[in-house]
Order: structure tokens, then sequence, then C-alpha cells
């Protein structure tokens, strides 16, 4: 899910967002492009999206990535 076309469409700001979710403007926009630091992904923690999730009123599984990759130690 476009966390950014879901906000638009709920009519929120990204300070709306930011502040109910406990995070700097700075930080969801970050979010918002996926990016951590330019040319870097994103890799927010759990916790950080589970505030988004309840913030943007979504299933927290429509915010993971599909399908999950392959975390396991090689």
């Amino acid at each position: 899910m476009n966390i950014q076309k879901r906000r638009l469409a709920l009519n929120l700001s990204q300070e709306y967002v930011a502040y109910n979710a406990n995070l700097s403007r700075f930080s969801y926009q970050q979010l918002e492009h996926g990016q951590s630091r330019p040319g870097s992904p994103s890799n927010p923690s759990l916790l950080n999206v589970m505030a988004v999730a309840q913030v943007l009123d979504v299933d927290l599984n429509d915010l993971l990535p599909r399908p999950w990759p392959d975390l396991r130690a090689r």
C-alpha cells in the first residue's frame, strides 16, 4: 500500500500523521519516499510501521512487503 496515497485519500497532512504516530515530520516524509537516506532504502522499526498503520487506519499486513523477503541466516 502506498501510504502517501492513503494519507491523501483521508485528507490528512504529513504533520498530522507524523504527530499522531509519534514521528518527526522528516522521518514520516522519509517513510513516504521509501528512503532512510538519499539512495538508501527505508528500514523503519516495526513500532513505527504499527503506529503509521493505526493513524492511517489500515491493517499492519497492508504495509509489509509481499512476498516477505527471506531473512534467515545463511
